[in-house]
């Protein structure tokens, strides 16, 4: 009898700091999607579509990691926002893709 409850007391533990490591994951990939964004914002500054796409992409990455461990409507936009802004960057419309990567700063700090 002893031996289930031990048993059950490990399983229940093991799962809970899997539960908790995955939010920690998720907190980690918000925090760096958003580093990524805002530098990506930061390269539209410069007038840098190339930098735009590069960051917005890493951006993307991450934020799409975060959201398959917990997904939230401001991580969905904030791919989205990331997706034009990678698409903007393609076409060398810096403005246009620094416009959508700072949207996508606003939903990731609205998390």
């Amino acid at each position: 009898m002893r031996g289930k409850i031990m048993s059950s007391l490990l399983a229940s533990a093991f799962v809970a700091l899997l539960g908790v490591n995955a939010a920690i994951a998720a907190e980690d990939h918000k925090a760096e999607a958003l580093k990524q964004a805002v530098e990506a914002v930061e390269s539209g500054k410069k007038g840098d579509a190339a930098g735009i796409g590069e960051h917005a992409t890493a951006a993307k990455t991450h934020a799409e990691a975060a959201d398959k461990e917990k997904t939230t409507a401001h991580l969905k936009e904030a791919i989205k926002s990331l997706n034009s802004a990678i698409e903007q960057s393609k076409s060398g419309k810096a403005d246009v893709a620094s416009k959508a990567a700072a949207e996508a700063v606003t939903h990731l700090m609205e998390e």
